[in-house]
């Protein structure tokens, strides 16, 4: 026996030992390949990717060169692409923009963002060419402004219009006998709806048509005024899905050429004058963001961008979910720092807990009376993400954001009919009070148990619009005819007084330093700060790595389960838009 422990011993030691070194090695060799500039050669061709995942900023993944299932090699951050597509832009080695497109996903509201930073490039007379063997529609309405469009002769182009699919869960509950127990207020607080209906509501489907056709309008403008079309000549074509293959798209106008990937790179061979012998000199995004001179002359004023990306939850949060601690510590880092002179808030959120949102609220509004505060909405600021924005001194978004949704609810569940009907469990117990065990899940509420729910349901609404009508400088009554859980794009909000500006980060940014009257003497200051090479690790080693498994076994089921797992996330009172919202 004493033999067999000192075997075990010594086997787990060892294990613990190699994963320590393996964990050492990891680092420095990531430290060194971080640190190491590339060697940008004349002629160069900035390739950019739109077929990664895409968020805030960027993310390294430690384990992300490496070829695992599901793996995406890393996520593409919003602001750091947008400062290399900048640096290229005065580049003199960089002759042009190459955009590899696929089926690719990116949120409207980003797509925006990196389209205007795309024009701002073309500004310099540098070329942008883009192909693909197949555009999705997103994809398709960044790449619309290059200088030459190729598809693939056997490729498709996906220019049908915005759709939205709502999954419904009561047929599922009904057969599993678990019944809803739902509190809401206001009839367009849709995020209930999947459990207690099969369908959606007349309320439901009115807001849904309309924040889709602003945003498919405003998506149709723009196409058509980079392809020299008219907007009616567009919207028949997305209305009648006229682009069927790579002859109807190049017949259209809606791409220049039909070419396979040799040809492409053929003609930007020409462009930059390269032999036909010589390669053509691509550089990746990840290594060319290492390349900008990061040797310049600093301001002793600070601009602080506090990232806030994913659900709301209370705690510390992590790369995917706001967490309300994580926040507030931020903002009142920034707001006793005395050479930040004014904060915006970058926000990309649907909401979650009601509470954590007012936590970060009151720490907005401390800021607010110390410093200008502006708010930056992303592809989505509703509900919850709302709740963060209205406290602030200005609200800039995009016209495709997706915000509002000022609405809360409550969602609990009754399973003694489960437990009993399908696994033969039943319960019973004892209390002190009336109300000890309220929310208990294993039996049905009565009727004075539901209305203490409701009325701090009420409450939390009422607390929500007034602050909201505060924040907007409105009446809270004809605030609360803009609410009632709404959701508006980001165009419909600024007609409606939501919001106060259309623009992106730089527009917020912008504003920031004028109401802090620092002119254009700051610099940035990006919060809150993101893990290090060994905390990322580990988080590889627990979650991440997890997830990218379950995508790559799981594939388009995936987000199914996902929205399943999000329900146990569901704590307390919520500000939150329908479980999973993406727009095709």
């Amino acid at each position: 026996m004493r033999t067999f422990f000192k075997f075990t011993f010594a086997t787990i030691f060892g294990l613990f030992l190699f994963c320590f070194f393996s964990i050492v090695i990891l680092a420095i060799i990531g430290s060194a390949s971080s640190s190491s500039e590339p060697d940008v050669k004349d002629n160069s061709i900035l390739k950019i990717s739109l077929n990664k995942p895409f968020a805030e900023r960027d993310r390294e993944e430690p384990f992300g060169d490496l070829e695992i299932p599901g793996n995406d090699g890393g996520v593409i951050g919003l602001y750091d692409l947008k400062k290399a597509i900048q640096h290229a832009k005065e580049d003199s080695k960089i002759k042009g923009i190459y955009l590899e497109c696929g089926m690719g996903r990116i949120g409207f509201g980003t797509n925006e963002e990196l389209r205007n930073a795309l024009l701002d490039f073309k500004k310099s007379g540098k070329f942008i060419y883009s192909y693909g063997e197949y555009y999705s529609e997103s994809n398709y309405y960044l790449a619309s402004l290059s200088d030459s469009i190729y598809l693939n002769p056997e490729g498709l182009l996906e220019f049908n219009g915005l759709s939205s699919e709502v999954m419904f869960f009561k047929g599922m509950l009904d057969k599993l006998e678990v019944k809803p127990e739902i509190f809401r207020v206001g009839d367009f607080k849709s995020a209930v709806e999947p459990f207690f209906r099969e369908n959606m509501s007349e309320a439901n489907r009115l807001q849904y048509t309309s924040f889709l056709n602003s945003i498919n309008g405003h998506v149709i403008a723009q196409v058509a005024a980079s392809r020299n079309l008219s907007p009616e000549a567009v919207r028949l074509i997305s209305d009648s899905m006229k682009v069927r293959n790579s002859e109807d798209a190049v017949r259209l106008g809606m791409v220049s050429k039909a070419a396979y990937y040799d040809q492409v790179l053929a003609t930007l061979k020409k462009k930059t004058g390269a032999e036909k012998d010589e390669d053509l000199h691509f550089i990746s995004y990840s290594k060319y963001k290492k390349s900008e001179d990061t040797d310049k002359e600093v301001s002793g004023n600070k601009i602080a961008v506090v990232m806030a990306q994913g659900e709301i939850s209370g705690g510390k949060g992590d790369d995917n979910t706001i967490g309300s601690d994580k926040i507030a510590e931020t903002l009142r880092k920034a707001r006793n720092d005395k050479n930040v002179k004014a904060v915006v808030l970058r926000i990309n959120s649907p909401g979650g807990s009601a509470l954590a949102s007012d936590v970060m609220w009151r720490e907005i509004m401390l800021t607010k009376k110390v410093k200008p505060i502006i708010a930056s909405m992303s592809d989505v600021a509703a509900s919850g993400g709302y709740y963060m924005a209205m406290g602030c001194d200005k609200i800039v978004a995009q016209p495709t954001t997706i915000t509002g949704s000022i609405g809360v609810f409550g969602l609990l569940f009754n399973t003694q009919d489960f437990f009993k009907n399908k696994m033969g469990i039943t319960f019973d117990g004892v209390k002190t009070g009336t109300y000890s065990d309220i929310g208990n899940l294993t039996r049905p509420f009565n009727s004075s148990e539901r209305q203490i729910i409701q009325n701090e349901v009420d409450k939390i609404y009422e607390t929500f619009t007034s602050k909201a009508a505060q924040g907007r400088k409105m009446d809270v009554e004809a605030l609360r005819k803009l609410a009632g859980g709404r959701v508006w794009s980001g165009t419909e909000a600024k007609q409606n007084g939501l919001v106060d500006e259309l623009g992106g980060l730089d527009k917020a940014i912008e504003l920031a330093a004028t109401q802090a009257k620092i002119g254009k003497d700051y610099r940035l200051k990006l919060m809150p700060i993101q893990k290090n090479f060994f905390e990322q690790i580990m988080e590889e080693l627990g979650g991440n790595a997890k997830i990218r498994f379950m995508k790559a076994e799981l594939g388009e089921l995936y987000p199914m389960v996902k929205q399943m797992q999000k329900l146990k996330t569901m704590e307390g009172i919520q500000a939150r838009l329908p479980i999973d919202f993406i727009l095709n």
